[in-house]
């Protein structure tokens, strides 16, 4: 006989769900292993067998209490759940949650117990299913084999019935990418929290924006993982169909924060028939008891509460050695190799299938840089050529500076997934940004040799090979700013709107005060800070001093009395007396991995703040 098995897990509903519900009454359904035979119809494709599983775990909890924007989500709830019961909870610090009477106290304990799937799907669109899982399952089973690892992969396809997708994109369900479908997806969701196979696996609305078949193939799935697996499987849902029903065991009724019902569906049909009520046959006795739930919560909230802990004396402590709950999570270098190694690799393949940006850089830059030089063909060496240069180079900052702003939508796509795997321990965040670093530098170096090739020279610019490299450099350079830029407000903006706001009024500013429109002494002094944080100010001065240090004793303009205009005037004119050229490239370099290391900040805390199972 397989023992059985129950665990705990809190999780705290996202706040924009629970604002727009709080008015709403919750129903939070439970299944366990031991329930009726209809779990044999579940789907057919689960073949492995059932993995070992630890000691039975009782689980409960006093006085627990949720309240979000000054409303109260729970009330003082307690219970208690038995070995094979399920039960979605909001946790707030003044509650108490026991595993066979030993406590849990914090969310690390809870994430080595359990798995979350929260109602939103994020995925990255751009991965195939089985890389989906594959990426998963080397950042969750470290101390796997690659063999191991596979074998896992494989195990869940079948399972989860996903073998015939396995090599389609996961998409995001638009009409332009639109991947495997909805019930699919979701299903690659629950697959992915279940690689490191936890005992627990709680679901936010699964069924959530699916039709009627995929909704019953999603907790068909449940049902029979809950029994073949002896797992514990949570889910909350709203208006459950007559043949949903039949895979539930036991419903957890809320109604203001407080329990109204607890128990199965017989119990809450004598409940409904006790307080003179007849379920019309148009409705299920949850449906109905939705209409009815004042009733309910006035009769039945005290005796509920008062069931719920009585039950609990009849769940025996098997093992006095299962109240040792782990309280130290494995400690890891700062920078782990392989985290690195594996999000380089997704981040390539990334990459490379993004056709609005691998494509679209890549022919933006070709396009710009012989637009350019169709513009600007053999520029004279005169006057007129000095402020054509200006111009130049002035404009090719305003363009490869605001080119970045594509990514940015990127950016934020990924953000969602970062946050839920960083939150629940896959990587560390610092591992995310240095092979963000890494897979993007050469990519963006790419970029700009395909914008400097032809610009410089179809212009014509300083002919020497130094002087070429060294604008190479600065044209990398440039981006790699802008890219780190783009990076850092991806992390502070909510969305896209907000962030595209954002960046254009921040380049703005530094366009503005780059010394190009205003020379540097009339700029007003509150404003001076901005000449010197300018991203355009150092790269401007740089191209200038590349085009002119070597020519300083050219002439640019000449008369009857002699040459009137040395590239040195021009340099002095600007306030360029020095050489400056890498004292600005180690003043960029510094702007990139300043902003990298501000969106490493912002991206730890927001981590930390919401943290997730």
């Amino acid at each position: 006989m397989n023992n059985t098995h129950t665990m705990a897990s809190c999780f705290h509903p996202p706040p924009s769900m629970t604002t727009n519900r709080r008015e709403e009454d919750s129903i939070i359904l439970f299944s366990s292993s031991n329930s009726p035979d209809e779990y044999s119809s579940a789907s057919s494709s689960s073949s492995s067998s059932p993995l070992p599983t630890p000691n039975r775990y009782s689980l409960t909890v006093a006085n627990l209490s949720y309240t979000i924007h000054h409303v109260t989500i729970l009330k003082s709830v307690t219970f208690t759940t038995q070995p094979s019961k399920l039960l979605a909870v909001a946790l707030d610090p003044s509650s108490t949650i026991l595993i066979n009477n030993g406590r849990i106290s914090n969310n690390n304990q809870l994430r080595r117990l359990c798995g979350f799937v929260p109602q939103d799907d994020d995925l990255l669109p751009l991965l195939t299913v089985k890389e989906t899982l594959m990426y998963s399952a080397k950042f969750s089973l470290r101390d796997s084999t690659a063999k191991e690892k596979e074998e896992r992969v494989d195990t869940l396809l079948r399972d989860l019935g996903l073998v015939l997708v396995q090599d389609s994109f996961v998409g995001e369900g638009d009409e332009e990418d639109r991947g495997v479908s909805g019930g699919e997806r979701k299903r690659v969701s629950i697959a992915v929290e279940m690689i490191r196979d936890p005992p627990i696996l709680l679901l936010d609305e699964p069924t959530s924006g699916l039709d009627s078949r995929n909704s019953l193939q999603v907790v068909e799935l449940l049902a029979n993982m809950a029994k073949t697996k002896q797992r514990t499987v949570v889910f909350s849902i709203h208006q459950p169909s007559y043949r949903i029903l039949d895979y539930i065991s036991d419903y957890l009724i809320l109604s203001r924060g407080s329990v109204i019902h607890f128990g199965n569906l017989e119990h809450l049909e004598d409940s409904i028939a006790k307080l003179g009520f007849q379920i019309p046959e148009q409705l299920n006795p949850i449906e109905f008891a939705m209409e009815i739930v004042d009733s309910l919560r006035d009769s039945n909230q005290t005796d509920s509460s008062r069931s719920l802990l009585s039950s609990s004396s009849s769940i025996e402590n098997e093992n006095e050695n299962d109240n040792t709950i782990a309280k130290k999570q494995e400690f890891r270098s700062l920078f782990d190799v392989a985290e690195i190694s594996f999000l380089c690799s997704r981040f390539c393949k990334i990459i490379y299938r993004t056709k609005q940006l691998f494509l679209a850089r890549t022919m933006q830059a070709v396009v710009a840089g012989l637009g350019l030089g169709s513009v600007y063909t053999r520029l004279k060496r005169d006057e007129e050529g000095v402020a054509e240069r200006l111009g130049l180079f002035a404009f090719s900052l305003s363009f490869l500076l605001s080119s970045t702003v594509e990514a940015l939508p990127i950016y934020l796509r990924e953000r969602r997934v970062l946050m839920k795997e960083a939150s629940r321990g896959s990587y560390r965040i610092s591992s995310y940004m240095i092979a963000n670093t890494i897979a993007f530098v050469p990519f963006l170096f790419v970029v700009s040799l395909l914008f400097s090739i032809p610009v410089y020279w179809i212009v014509g610019l300083n002919p020497s090979v130094h002087a070429f490299s060294f604008f190479v450099l600065c044209v990398w350079l440039i981006i790699l700013m802008a890219s780190s830029l783009v990076l850092f407000l991806s992390a502070v903006a909510p969305d896209f709107i907000s962030g595209n706001s954002l960046i254009c009024t921040v380049l703005g500013a530094f366009f503005l005060f780059s010394g190009y429109f205003i020379p540097k002494e009339k700029i007003p002094k509150p404003w001076m800070f901005m000449y010197y944080v300018s991203l355009y100010r150092y790269p401007l001065e740089s191209m200038l001093v590349n085009e002119y240090w070597s020519l300083r004793k050219e002439c640019f303009s000449g008369g009857d009395m002699g040459c009137l205009m040395t590239g040195e005037d021009v340099l002095r004119k600007r306030g360029l007396d020095k050489d400056t050229r890498w004292i600005n490239v180690g003043i960029m370099l510094a702007f990139f991995v300043f902003y990298r290391f501000l969106c490493w900040g912002i991206l730890l805390r927001k981590s930390y703040s919401k943290s997730t199972l």
